[in-house]
């Protein structure tokens, strides 16, 4: 008997919280964030992370649980998502993971093996520091030279996933490209409903827009202040997400606030883009679109429950 998952995804600012908390109370379901910032605590408005109050007693796991100095990966998202997974199970209830990260779901709905992905330190030091002698450029060079695919995925920048690459290939002398392949074909080890919340694009790109407006009356600027003065830094992962790094080069005296606006709200429609392409490409994903429903939020979780009780989730 595979355990059951319910998955409820899609673009940024589609409705995701609201109808998450509805779902979950209904199907006697916890929620585990996939998502990337919620994870971090003082890290609110930027992230538009679920305030306790609009909770209703449902358990959120992945929310509030790390510093904004710590690392939060791939790897370690699947490790404690899987936690996560284990105390609901245990508690007789079904797992609901909700968010927007379409890797983070795939570690879990395809259960991806990151063991082969062990690090070692010499050869990763070496690399480093050919990176740092002969340039990025250089490194991607020998990536496209055993690993093609990887190099065509990842941009010569991108140096942590070009040394990531370069390493696996060298541990297994296979390139980690057909090994994602691999992985990525896998049946998932769970009786799964794997949702996708969607609205048209030019409202879901208005969306964007207004939430980032109200972002800022309830106070972005003052959050990310905070965060720095706190001595946090765009050096860290966590404040590289959407709406830190853009308010920090406002703040750092890069550009105008006017313009950090226009860049944030233009780079969180290229990222709800990114996030539509991905989803669109998974093959388990059942697409609620809210036109088709006339944007009833009560029949959008009808027809949903309707899956989960003919897959026999529920």
């Amino acid at each position: 008997m595979k355990k059951p998952l319910i998955v409820l995804t899609g673009p940024t600012a589609a409705g995701k919280t609201h109808l998450s908390i509805a779902l979950a109370k209904t199907v006697n379901g916890e929620i585990i964030s996939a998502d990337s910032m919620q994870v971090y605590k003082y890290m609110d408005i930027g992230s538009a992370k679920i305030r306790p109050e609009e909770m209703q007693g449902v358990k959120h796991y992945l929310v509030d649980e790390l510093l904004p100095q710590e690392e939060f990966h791939i790897v370690k998202f699947q490790q404690m998502a899987k936690a996560a997974m284990e105390e609901i199970y245990a508690k007789g209830k079904i797992p609901v993971l909700v968010g927007g990260t379409g890797f983070y779901i795939q570690a879990i709905t395809k259960d991806i093996d990151f063991t082969q992905a062990e690090q070692e330190n010499g050869y990763r030091q070496e690399l480093e520091q050919l990176a740092a002698e002969k340039g990025n450029e250089y490194l991607h060079q020998m990536l496209l030279d055993v690993d093609p695919v990887s190099a065509g995925e990842i941009h010569a920048n991108n140096v942590k996933r070009v040394i990531r690459a370069l390493e696996f290939y060298h541990q297994n002398q296979s390139p980690i490209s057909a090994h994602n392949q691999e992985q990525k074909e896998h049946e998932t080890p769970y009786n799964l409903a794997y949702f996708v919340l969607n609205v048209p694009r030019e409202l879901l790109y208005k969306r964007i827009d207004d939430r980032i407006d109200e972002m800022l009356k309830e106070g972005l600027l003052e959050e990310v202040q905070k965060l720095k003065d706190m001595g946090y830094h765009r050096g860290m992962v966590s404040m590289q997400g959407l709406g830190y790094k853009e308010i920090l080069a406002y703040l750092d005296g890069e550009y105008p606030l006017e313009e950090a606006i226009r860049i944030l709200k233009r780079d969180t429609r290229h990222f709800a883009k990114r996030q539509l392409t991905w989803f669109r490409r998974e093959k388990d994903t059942i697409w609620m679109n809210k036109d088709e429903f006339d944007y009833k939020e009560d029949r959008i979780l009808d027809e949903m429950l309707k899956v989960c009780r003919d897959r026999g989730i529920l």
